[in-house]
């Protein structure tokens, strides 16, 4: 991991704490690690808590340049060695499998042509619904790499599938496409 740059991209859903573990993890492992949250992530947690562990910028707004005319989704893809998306809700999911470019994720997302690594959690009931599971058939017949959900106690309270993926299993994901 040491100096690769690793895109984080943060989507809505509870398990965005969890992010911040990741990134912590991989900074500790000598990765360059940028943030991009999307709306509904920063609500669950804040940039600031990235931008502290990370002691990097983080991206929330498609509209945002800095003074030089570079647009900031073409260039955080050119940054990065690889893309992490987690966790990633069924919305940034389909998102991703239709070409729906709405906000600064997303627009990256599309943008990217490095391998692109999608730790998906939401709720079993989402993650069992068919057109979620056709979106991640999808993802991965596009050449993206998934991440395959764990199962145990979820935050509405049931036990099921949707829990994001192990920080260790998705570490383990970006070493391997980063040799």
């Amino acid at each position: 991991m040491k100096d690769r740059h690793i895109l984080l991209g943060v989507s809505g859903g509870i398990a965005a704490y969890k992010a911040a573990d990741l990134a912590s993890k991989l900074v500790q492992a000598g990765a360059e690690v940028t943030v991009v949250m999307t709306a509904s992530a920063q609500r669950f947690v804040t940039p600031l808590t990235f931008e502290s562990i990370t002691r990097r910028a983080v991206f929330t707004d498609l509209w945002k340049t800095d003074r030089e005319f570079n647009p900031t989704h073409i260039a955080l893809a050119d940054w990065a060695d690889v893309v992490v998306i987690a966790p990633a809700t069924a919305n940034i999911i389909g998102k991703l499998v239709h070409g729906i470019a709405d906000d600064l994720l997303s627009t990256v997302l599309l943008s990217v042509d490095k391998p692109v690594v999608v730790a998906p959690a939401m709720n079993s009931r989402m993650w069992d619904n068919r057109v979620v599971r056709e979106n991640v058939a999808r993802l991965k017949e596009l050449g993206h790499h998934v991440v395959e959900p764990g199962e145990g106690y979820l935050a509405c309270g049931a036990i099921g599938i949707g829990r994001l993926a192990d920080v260790k299993d998705i570490i383990d994901r970006l070493a391997t496409l980063l040799k």
